[in-house]
């Protein structure tokens, strides 16, 4: 099975799937290169973490749980020590008390179109869940069309009513690929959802540039107003009449995940590339309509006209090449106790590369950036639980939890 992130465009080379195994701690050194070079954001600041305190010599891979089909998100609520994990096929998982429980908290495996890059994509618990148990799915259904969910628990907190399913959004979705599949909800409490632009190769329906379309956008929902959702009035299209009134932000090729940092009140957008260049973008949280540059430009690089350098486009903080990988994954800046100096950091992968890397951002600059020298796999996506740890997930169904080696 592909990574769901993972172009499978013409000239796009596609691994296989690694063997599955069980838990391991992983931490042999990899031949990467060098680090990617910086690039400015001008519109980013921000600063965190404590650099006085002794960085770690070393990560390690702590084993989590194994066994899952295609891991590709993990999340948890307030106060929570459980972890609930999001399965490609269309089921959540519970890890509770280190332990896998064998029942799922939801099974819509019979709504769901999986493989390849469709599949159940995300989970996003409503701020208040713990009064209201409330949450919503990101998913592709069987006819491989994008669509939101909200569901809710029942008496048992461990298991959760599939026949509750109340419809948010629907997207249309042209091609198999590029569905991004993030939902979460922002400091603001709406819900952020990322899609992709469509998918095939090169954005051939041109969503990107399109603010008529949801493709190719980070979009803006209030789920708390309106049936089954408003547009927020402070949307930075609202009342354009070329525009889609949900959407934040735009020009992107595929989001697949994105995350906040409430410190900072940044937002960081790891999109995935096209044949060449990777890239993580970071800017305001509170900023809308912003234009990620796609299909204009591929990272900092002109890829549909030349030349592409508009000062409206939004530039990535980092970006790396093919030589060291082929779909970025993002994560998530580390908020946790357990590794003091490195609060504020930035976690990401790559499918391909496997590699573990971080940077902290300074001034519009990724500063700081460390290869971890971790193998950690087919890497589908990071998690965080209730206390800001932070999680790896891979192909072989593994969920490590990031700790001092």
């Amino acid at each position: 099975m592909r990574a769901p992130h993972l172009d499978t465009s013409p000239g796009r080379s596609v691994p296989g799937q690694g063997d599955r195994g069980g838990p391991r701690r992983r931490s042999l050194p990899r031949a990467t290169g060098l680090l990617p070079a910086l690039l400015l954001a001008k519109t980013v600041t921000g600063c965190s973490g404590d650099s006085t305190l002794p960085t770690p010599a070393a990560l390690e891979l702590i084993p989590v749980v194994d066994g899952l089909e295609s891991p590709l998100y993990l999340t948890a609520t307030p106060g929570d020590d459980r972890l609930f994990i999001v399965e490609q096929p269309g089921r959540i998982r519970i890890v509770k008390g280190g332990a896998l429980l064998p029942e799922p908290f939801l099974d819509i495996v019979a709504r769901v179109g999986s493989g390849g890059e469709r599949g159940l994509l995300g989970l996003a618990f409503h701020p208040q869940y713990s009064s209201n148990g409330l949450f919503y799915v990101d998913y592709t259904d069987r006819s491989g069309d994008t669509r939101v969910e909200r569901y809710r628990v029942t008496e048992d907190p461990d298991v959760a009513d599939p026949a509750s399913a109340r419809l948010v959004l629907v997207v249309d979705q042209p091609f198999s690929n590029h569905n991004g599949g993030m939902a979460l909800f922002g400091p603001d409490g709406k819900l952020y959802v990322g899609l992709g632009d469509g998918g095939s190769g090169g954005d051939p329906q041109e969503h990107g540039q399109n603010k008529a379309t949801l493709l190719g956008s980070l979009l803006r929902l209030d789920v708390d107003a309106g049936d089954p959702y408003a547009v927020p009035p402070d949307n930075p299209f609202v009342g354009d009449a070329g525009a889609r009134p949900e959407i934040w932000a735009w020009g992107l090729r595929n989001p697949w995940r994105f995350a906040f940092d409430g410190p900072t009140g940044q937002l960081y957008v790891a999109d995935v590339g096209q044949n060449q260049w990777e890239e993580v973008n970071v800017v305001p949280a509170a900023s809308g309509g912003l234009n990620f540059g796609w299909n204009l430009m591929e990272g900092e690089h002109c890829f549909s006209q030349s030349p592409c350098q508009d000062a409206s486009l939004v530039r990535p903080v980092l970006e790396y090449d093919h030589a060291e990988g082929c779909s970025v994954t993002g994560g998530f800046v580390y908020r946790g106790e357990a590794l003091p100096s490195l609060v504020g950091h930035y976690f990401y992968s790559d499918y391909c590369g496997g590699w573990i890397r971080s940077f902290r951002l300074v001034d519009g600059e990724a500063s700081e950036q460390r290869d971890w020298e971790l193998d950690a796999g087919r890497v589908l996506s990071f998690g965080e639980d209730a206390d800001g740890e932070l999680y790896v997930m891979n192909q072989d169904g593994e969920v490590f939890r990031l700790g001092e080696g």
